[in-house]
């Protein structure tokens, strides 16, 4: 059993859709953000970094403690099997997109939002800064989709990665700033074939 402690954010909801994808065995432990849970000594107990998500592994005889999205993607791949490649060109492209996800995707659609939304003060310079940052990033996920179906070729985790925070940024973005983003339908093209997964959509659907 792996417990999976999370919010219903972007990148909770990459590890649901993981944990979808994988069959596996799991229980939810939703953590409130907005009371402050994952500060409490209980949670940084499992991630000092007071993040979400993590999970705890307790299959083996030792539990296994993971946080970190993109860790927790590569472990529960590597753990059954699935959606990570093996041949090293294929693993290497996988590896890849899974990390440019984490490393530029989360980090600047997510300033991008706050400055845009729940900044206490206007701030013009880290708005345009952020929001041409994102598209920037779409734009290479767009040229990257009209050279394959998939980010690293095949359906993989990169692709779990990314799709939350699609889902939640593509839309609000292109339409507050549809002279930075431009048209995208390579990444509408992927979007829908991702989203009609099963484990997806329950992926998504997780804490309801």
């Amino acid at each position: 059993m792996i417990d999976f402690y999370a919010a219903r954010t972007p990148n909770g909801r990459k590890i649901a859709i993981m944990l979808e994808e994988c069959a596996a065995r799991y229980e939810t432990r939703l953590i409130d953000l907005g009371r402050g849970e994952q500060f409490e000594p209980a949670f940084t107990a499992i991630n000092p970094n007071a993040k979400i998500p993590a999970i705890v592994d307790r299959d083996g005889a030792a539990s296994v403690v993971v946080f970190e999205s993109a860790a927790i993607l590569i472990y529960l791949a590597e753990k059954f099997g699935r959606l990570l490649p093996v041949e090293a060109p294929a693993r290497a492209a996988c590896m890849s997109w899974t990390v440019w996800q984490a490393a530029n995707v989360g980090p600047m659609f997510g300033q991008a939002h706050h400055f845009t939304s729940r900044a206490p003060e206007t701030c013009p310079h880290a708005i345009e800064r952020f929001a041409a940052e994102s598209a920037r990033l779409l734009h290479v996920m767009e040229r990257r989709l009209g050279e394959a179906r998939f980010l690293a070729g095949d359906y993989s985790i990169a692709d779990i990665a990314v799709f939350p925070w699609i889902r939640a940024a593509l839309d609000p973005m292109a339409s507050a700033r549809p002279d930075l983003v431009g048209d995208t339908p390579n990444i509408r093209r992927w979007f829908a074939e991702v989203g009609a997964r099963p484990a997806v959509q329950r992926g998504i659907a997780f804490g309801a």
